[in-house]
């Protein structure tokens, strides 16, 4: 394939999803429908959350790759490979896979020259995406990990969209502010197209944030000054609404509702690896100790998406690890909504009811990926006494 050919299918595929016209406009105040927490009356329709510990199916843990001058998005030859790194978005990762990785294929595509073939390292959801993107752009593409979904690390997480998490810090805000824009609309536009379909991979939930005191005003637990990004041109959910207390059924003085969207990781992993298989690609399973044994791979072009594990493979000693822990819950099919309060987050997901402890002292630059039972058992109980609380 010519370079002139194959770069025009890059462009244009990225360019016809760039041209999409902008989705979800947020301006508009959002009112849920009458059978569910309506506005403008006290709801006895939310079905309480059976939190106990005896119904938890699973602990899970990961290690989000932090760095504090955001992601290592970049070029480097490297012997007789060109690798183009695409790893270390935080806890950004699922959110900002899609934009990342187009940024990613973009870089190949100034500078590499007659490929047709393409390894990307990893099957997280930059590898993924990086590998359909570069599938739809034409490229015969084999991807190459040791694990792959449902093993994969990244499968801990809680899912919901947050494409600012964890990305920099503070400091460095100014030289991602609009690539981070860019990102952003590439991947909330692509994750619009993946709404609706079967089993739900991607969909839209609603959600309480209560507190027994005004919002914001919480103290920092010791970590950076994460940055904070928006797009002055749109917004990316649905406005929150601060609810009256005749607008819910809790006892927290101070209630918002928010809405935002959910990844329900297991079935949107297993749908994205579907795809891939589908338009050709293959898989090896392979697990790299060192950057040498890339000299042996077919592929002169390969894209770096192997999120924490760069730090060893790479000797990145920028990355830091942030550590998460998720807690699943038999599911109860009736459960819609979502709970932000005290030091606990609460998601309901298709595949497991979805309870994390977020007091994060100590979860920064903590490389320990062992499961605390402990601290699942304190979120549970925060989520209990919340459902105890449930005014009927």
């Amino acid at each position: 394939m010519k370079r002139r050919s194959f770069f025009h299918g890059v462009g244009a595929t990225l360019a016809l999803a760039s041209a999409a016209p902008l989705a979800g406009g947020a301006t508009v105040r959002q009112v849920e429908p009458a059978n569910s927490c309506g506005v403008g009356r006290r709801s006895s329709s939310l079905v309480p959350v059976d939190a106990r510990v005896d119904r938890i199916t699973e602990i899970s843990t990961c290690l989000r790759p932090f760095r504090l001058t955001g992601p290592r998005i970049e070029a480097q030859q490297l012997g007789n490979k060109l690798v183009v790194h695409n790893y270390g978005h935080g806890g950004s990762g699922w959110s900002l896979s899609w934009g990342s990785s187009r940024v990613a294929l973009q870089l190949l595509e100034r500078s590499a020259k007659h490929i047709r073939r393409l390894g990307v390292i990893g099957c997280g959801p930059m590898g993924l995406t990086s590998a359909i993107l570069a599938q739809r752009a034409g490229l015969s593409v084999t991807l190459y990990a040791k694990e792959i979904p449902p093993q994969i690390s990244s499968m801990g997480a809680t899912g919901h969209w947050s494409p600012d998490s964890q990305f920099c810090s503070a400091r460095f805000a100014s030289r991602w502010c609009g690539r981070w824009i860019e990102m952003a609309d590439f991947s909330y536009r692509m994750y619009q197209g993946l709404l609706g379909l079967p089993g739900d991979p991607v969909e839209w939930y609603h959600g309480y944030k209560l507190s027994s005191s005004p919002f914001d005003l919480r103290a920092p637990r010791g970590e950076p000054d994460f940055a904070k990004f928006s797009n002055p041109n749109r917004h990316y959910q649905p406005i929150q609404v601060d609810l009256s207390p005749d607008e819910h059924p809790f006892s927290y003085p101070y209630v918002r509702r928010w809405q935002n969207l959910l990844f329900n990781i297991n079935g949107y992993a297993r749908l994205l690896l579907s795809d891939f298989l589908a338009a050709g690609g293959k898989i090896h399973i392979r697990h790299f100790e060192s950057t040498d044994e890339f000299a042996g791979l077919p592929e002169k072009a390969i894209i770096n998406a192997t999120g924490y594990g760069a730090k060893a493979l790479f000797d990145d000693r920028d990355i830091v690890p942030i550590r998460g822990q998720t807690t699943r819950l038999v599911q109860q099919p009736d459960i819609k909504y979502a709970i932000r309060a005290e030091d606990f987050l609460f998601l309901p997901r298709r595949d497991g009811l979805l309870v994390q402890y977020i007091d994060r002292a100590g979860s920064y630059d903590n490389s320990d990926d062992s499961p605390d039972s402990v601290e699942a058992s304190m979120a549970i109980e925060q989520l209990a006494t919340v459902m105890r609380g449930l005014r009927y």
